[in-house]
């Protein structure tokens, strides 16, 4: 009784050993399933933690397939983008630009390059004509320093044309109307008139050119702004029709514009400069000019005093 009696025990012990074994194994076999389901969706898992069904082949591929799109999905969303901001950025010149602005800022651009051309124009004009004649005028003004008449003045000048030829003319002109007056003071105050209005006409004269550079210096940064305003407004209108804020969307319709402003300061700088320039050498022109009036009048004062010497010198006799 007792050898059966231990028999059943150790029968028992060893059942309930092979329970306990038995019960981890099932556990893990009912709940592998689950997990191979789960890890099979974000990646492929590896053959050792599937069971041996043909379930798990079939789960394994949909989820190699599903990982593969995305990534080609998301290298051809990105590939295009940068091969179309790459060519507009290079793109961005300024010929380009003028030819895809507006055409009121292409109109705009258009009026400040032949105003600069304009500017260049007169300086280039109006260097060589005050040059010239600054030239005549000193050369004149020696050969009549040692003059002692009207008369010998014309003489050493010929037939030249300019400025001291005109004053000598109007001085002997009015010398020859004025004769048998006895007041000298009449005579002097009338060939200074004809001297005055000689000297305004020159000053007219050699100013020619300067207005145009005035005007251009001062209107040309305002005509470029009001490109750069019409441009940026046709930019803020094309974001909000294409509603975005890409840079490589808006960058080249503000630089367009803003190339307005930057021609008209190429414009105005230029020309504000060469408008000073000329202000000082008209200057100094003009009183040349002055000189040479100076000179006109003392040689009809000498005239009118050697005049009135012989006058008195025969009276005496």
């Amino acid at each position: 009784m007792k050898t059966m009696s231990f028999q059943a025990s150790l029968a028992a012990a060893l059942m309930l050993a092979a329970a306990w074994l038995a019960s981890p194994v099932s556990a893990q076999t009912q709940s592998s399933p689950a997990p191979a389901q789960s890890v099979a969706q974000p990646a492929p898992a590896g053959p050792t933690s599937v069971a041996p069904g043909a379930t798990a082949p079939a789960t394994q591929e949909p989820s190699a397939s599903t990982l593969a799109a995305p990534t080609a999905t998301v290298s051809t969303t990105v590939k295009p983008d940068a091969a179309a901001v790459a060519p507009a950025m290079k793109e961005l010149s300024p010929w380009v630009m003028f030819m895809s602005a507006d055409v009121i800022v292409k109109a705009v651009m258009i009026g400040l390059a032949f105003a600069s051309l304009m500017t260049w124009t007169v300086f280039i004009a109006k260097s060589i004509e005050l040059s010239v004649a600054s030239t005549k005028l000193r050369s004149a003004l020696k050969k009549i320093a040692e003059a002692r008449s009207l008369a010998e003045a014309q003489m050493a000048l010929g037939t030249k044309q300019g400025i001291l030829p005109s004053f000598l003319a109007a001085a002997l002109r009015e010398a020859r109307m004025s004769a048998g007056l006895s007041s000298d003071a009449g005579i002097k105050e009338r060939a200074a008139s004809s001297f005055s209005e000689i000297v305004r006409a020159e000053q007219r004269r050699i100013r020619i050119g300067m207005g145009v550079l005035a005007t251009i210096g001062s209107t040309s940064p305002f005509v470029g702004l009001f490109g750069t305003v019409w441009g940026i407004m046709n930019s803020f209108i094309g974001i909000s029709k294409s509603q975005t804020t890409n840079l490589a969307v808006v960058a080249p319709g503000i630089a367009e514009a803003l190339l307005a402003t930057a021609i008209g300061l190429v414009a105005a700088i230029p020309a504000v400069i060469i408008y000073n320039h000329f202000s000082r050498v008209t200057k100094g022109y003009l009183e040349l000019v002055s000189r040479a009036s100076g000179a006109a009048g003392r040689l009809l004062s000498r005239d009118l005093d050697r005049s009135h010497g012989s006058v008195h010198s025969r009276a005496a006799e």
